[in-house]
C-alpha cells in the first residue's frame, strides 16, 4: 500500500487526505501548527491518522509521496529532508488532477486572479455548464474530486501551488499579470517568481490555450525568451488583435475561433481598467467554452464583485468607506489608488513582503490627503511617504484606524483600506482584517 503523507491540516490538506483514502492510500496528516476542530472531526470521521503541533520525522520520512500545503515554504526543515531523500513533494492540484477527467481552467497572476476566477465561474455556470470552483477559493479541489462529479473546474492557482506541480496542465490557462510579490519565498529574485507563474503553461499542448495580458512587461518578456506549445490568446487595453480580446473606443471586443463578441464597457458591472482586463480574460474562456453570447453579456452586466476587493462599505456624512483588504501587495494597492477619484485617507500596513513603495509615489501625491499606518512595524511606510503627505498617524487596531480616518475626512472624501501588506501581524487573515474594518465603519 502506498503511503501518502500530508503536511498541513487545513482545507487543501484535509481534502487531499479524503481523496487519498478513497483511492486506497495509507494516509497520515501532520501539521506543525494546530489543526482546527472541524477539520479534526472530518479526519476522525474518515479514520485518517493525524498529528498537530509537531512533525514526527519517522512517520513523515516513510512516505512514498507527500502533499505539502501551499503555505509551507520549500525551506522548511522537514521539506528539505524529504527532498534529500528523493521523496516527491507535490501540491494538492497535482495530486487531485490525476483522479479527474474534468477540464480545468487554471488562473494565476499577482492580482486580479480572484475576481477573474469568480467571474469565469459565474460565466460558465450561467451558461449551464456543470462546473466546480476550487484552488485558492471555495472548497478544496481534491475534496471535490473525491465527492463531486463536475465536468470542468475553474481553479485559482497561486505560485506556491504551481511550484508543486509536475504533470498537471490546465486546458485553458490565464495569467492576469505579474508584479513583484512573495519575493521572500523566491530568494528575493523576481525572475524566480515569474518562472513560477509560467509553470501553469509548462505541460500545455497545441490543443490548449494560454490567455494573457499583452500589456504586461514581465509576461511579454518571458514569452519573447521562452516557448509554450499552447495557443496564445492575448488581451489588451491598447493593442488590437485578430485572435484575442481588446478595447476599441467604448467597446470590449473578443475575437476567438472566427467568433466575435462585442459589449459596451458601460454595460459591464465591474468598474476600472484592471477589471476590464479581468472581464476580457474571463470572457475569452467563455468564448472558448462556447457559451452563448447573450448569456455572456447578461452575466457580465449582473456580476457582483469579490468581497474585500474595492468593496464599497458605507457612505457616512458623504464620505465613502472602501474595503480593499484583499490588496496584500503593492500592485493591488496601485490599482485601488488609481481608481480613486476624490481626496483619500489611506489605511495601509501589515507584514511587508519585500515591498517597494516607490511606484505608488505619484498616486499618493495626487490622491492621498492622509495616511494611517496600521501595523506593528510601520517604519518602511513612514520613511517612504513622510515627505509626501501632510498627515501620518500610527495605530495598532482597526477601531482606532477607522475613528482616526473619520476625524481626518471632510465631505466628499473617501477612506480606503488597501494595506499593500499581509495581515498576520494584527489579524488572522485578510478576510478578518476586512471584516473588522466593515464592523468598525458600521459602528461609527
Amino acid at each position: 500500500m502506498q503511503r501518502l503523507v500530508i503536511l498541513g491540516g487545513g482545507e487543501s490538506g484535509v481534502g487531499t487526505a479524503i481523496l487519498g483514502k478513497k483511492k486506497g492510500y495509507e494516509v497520515f496528516v501532520s501539521d506543525f501548527g494546530k489543526i482546527k476542530e472541524n477539520y479534526k472531526d472530518v479526519l476522525n470521521q474518515y479514520e485518517i491518522k493525524w498529528e498537530d503541533e509537531t512533525h514526527t520525522e519517522d512517520l513523515i520520512l516513510s512516505a512514498n509521496i507527500v502533499m505539502k500545503s501551499p503555505g509551507i515554504p520549500e525551506k522548511a526543515p522537514i521539506v528539505k529532508k524529504l527532498v534529500e531523500k528523493g521523496i516527491p513533494v507535490i501540491s494538492e492540484i497535482e495530486f487531485a488532477a490525476k483522479y479527474t477527467s474534468a477540464k480545468t481552467i487554471g488562473i494565476t497572476g499577482s492580482n486580479g486572479k480572484t475576481t477573474t476566477t469568480m467571474l469565469t465561474y459565474h460565466l460558465l455556470k450561467s451558461g449551464g455548464l456543470n462546473v466546480g470552483l476550487a484552488g485558492n477559493v471555495g472548497k478544496s479541489f481534491a475534496w471535490q474530486v473525491a465527492e463531486e462529479n463536475f465536468d470542468c473546474y475553474v481553479l485559482e492557482l497561486s505560485s506556491f501551488q504551481l511550484d508543486g506541480i509536475i504533470d498537471y496542465k490546465p486546458e485553458i490557462a490565464i495569467i492576469t499579470n505579474i508584479s513583484p510579490d512573495h519575493l521572500d519565498r523566491y530568494d528575493y529574485k523576481y525572475e524566480n517568481y515569474i518562472a513560477s507563474k509560467f509553470r501553469i503553461t509548462m505541460n500545455q499542448t497545441e490543443d490548449d490555450f494560454l490567455i494573457f495580458d499583452a500589456d504586461d512587461e514581465a509576461i511579454s518578456e518571458w514569452l519573447k525568451q521562452n516557448k509554450t506549445k499552447a495557443k496564445l490568446v492575448p488581451f489588451s487595453l491598447s493593442k488590437q488583435f485578430e485572435f484575442g480580446a481588446f478595447i476599441k473606443q467604448d467597446t470590449m471586443n473578443i475575437l476567438i475561433n472566427e467568433e466575435e463578441l462585442e459589449m459596451k464597457i458601460v454595460d459591464i458591472s465591474l468598474e476600472g481598467n484592471h477589471n476590464l482586463k479581468n472581464a476580457m480574460a474571463a470572457t475569452s474562456v467563455a468564448q472558448l467554452m462556447k457559451i452563448r453570447k447573450e448569456t455572456i453579456r447578461e452575466s457580465l452586466s449582473n456580476f457582483q464583485g469579490v468581497e474585500h476587493r474595492l468593496e464599497k462599505v458605507l457612505k457616512i456624512q458623504n464620505v465613502q468607506y472602501i474595503n480593499d483588504s484583499k490588496a496584500t501587495n503593492v500592485n493591488a494597492t496601485f490599482f485601488a489608488l488609481d481608481s480613486m477619484t476624490v481626496p483619500t485617507v489611506w489605511i495601509v500596513g501589515g507584514v511587508d513582503k519585500g515591498n517597494d513603495y516607490s511606484e505608488l509615489m505619484p498616486l499618493v501625491r495626487e490622491k492621498v490627503k492622509a495616511i494611517i499606518c496600521l501595523g506593528i512595524d510601520n517604519k518602511k511606510i513612514i520613511d517612504a511617504f513622510r515627505d509626501v503627505v501632510d498627515m501620518m498617524v500610527e495605530v495598532d487596531n482597526m477601531r482606532d484606524a477607522v475613528i482616526t480616518a473619520k476625524h481626518l475626512t471632510e465631505k466628499g472624501d473617501a477612506v480606503l483600506l488597501s494595506p499593500a501588506c499581509a495581515s498576520f501581524d494584527l489579524f488572522q487573515n485578510y478576510e478578518d482584517r476586512g471584516n473588522q474594518f466593515k464592523a468598525a465603519v458600521k459602528n461609527l
